[in-house]
């Protein structure tokens, strides 16, 4: 593995809910009862695969809105019970711990957890802040007991990405039998897509001046590890999560020593901390999407042309030859 257990800190991904219901494929907020296969999808890279998968055939929702931070959605009565409307709900348990309770509430028929269809990782060591030396005897006490959190950012690694788009082929074929051929041929042509992405990134970062990047949070684990590099996450898994000025200092040591040029940040979520960083190390800036969502600030209107973007900010960064 090539991501730095000791450095990376993670955090317990915050109470999450559903933001207002709102149509991607079709922008009438349709959930269900259509005439068309409805799947509910719960953030942007579910929609993507389920758009894409799906074609024509499906009307697709998602319950994030274009623009919302993911781990930030609350979520209604009325919209977990909206769910149950749908055919099919796609989804990425542990990301979204709401979404998982509304998906156990709907009684929807299809669900498809993109959790299962690869395998989630544990990206390294939860790194606690405390207020004083009593709450750091107490976390000691109980350290045994914790558990690290595994990282759902399966779909920055675009070979994960493709198992998840594979099994989402099949459960749609199962779920809608009438269309399966075209749910094959879709899944297949996507799937093409992903490899030849990952054969790009493949071939465009590996020969770089340096190996370490960082971001404002510890989206790209998958990524890093897949590529041969190595993640400095200023917060944890969490975007939101406050790092510690200790923290600070060793990604500014880190910077000196690795040859670090750029502090990564995302359209999604504040850009202070980054910044800050950034100007008291003599760093540069660039965004580094994490593709939680898109909105008019995203360099691309998709999925594979964000990724495209994110490889060229990469190799400006490292130092690509």
């Amino acid at each position: 593995m090539n991501v730095r257990r000791r450095l990376i800190p993670t955090a317990a991904v915050t109470a999450l809910g559903l933001a207002a219901l709102t149509a991607c494929s079709s922008d009438s907020g349709t959930v269900g009862n259509t005439d068309k296969f409805d799947v509910v999808a719960s953030f942007y890279p579910m929609q993507f695969l389920a758009d894409r998968i799906g074609g024509d055939h499906v009307n697709v929702s998602t319950l994030t809105e274009p623009g919302q931070e993911p781990h930030d959605l609350e979520l209604s009565a009325k919209q977990t019970a909206g769910l149950g409307e749908a055919d099919a709900v796609l989804y990425l348990k542990t990301l979204q711990p709401a979404v998982d309770e509304a998906v156990d509430q709907s009684g929807v028929g299809t669900r498809i957890d993109a959790a299962t269809l690869t395998t989630l990782e544990d990206h390294g060591d939860v790194e606690h802040e405390h207020a004083g030396e009593e709450a750091h005897a107490e976390e000691e006490a109980h350290s045994d007991e914790e558990e690290h959190a595994l990282d759902p950012h399966i779909w920055l690694d675009p070979v994960k990405y493709a198992q998840v788009a594979e099994g989402v082929g099949k459960a749609f074929e199962k779920a809608d039998p009438d269309h399966a051929a075209d749910y094959r041929k879709n899944t297949a042509t996507l799937v093409k897509q992903l490899e030849d992405l990952n054969s790009r990134y493949t071939d465009g970062l590996k020969n770089t001046r340096t190996k370490v990047f960082f971001t404002n949070h510890a989206a790209f684990g998958y990524l890093a590890e897949r590529y041969g590099l190595t993640q400095e996450a200023i917060s944890g898994l969490d975007p939101e999560s406050e790092p510690s000025p200790a923290r600070i200092r060793e990604l500014q040591e880190e910077a000196r020593a690795d040859g670090v040029t750029t502090v990564f940040y995302e359209t999604l979520v504040s850009d202070k901390t980054a910044k800050t960083l950034a100007s008291d190390a003599d760093l540069r800036t660039d965004v580094l999407d994490p593709l939680e969502g898109i909105t008019d600030k995203s360099k691309g209107d998709d999925y594979l042309k964000v990724m495209e973007s994110n490889l060229t900010a990469l190799k400006t960064a490292l130092g690509a030859r």
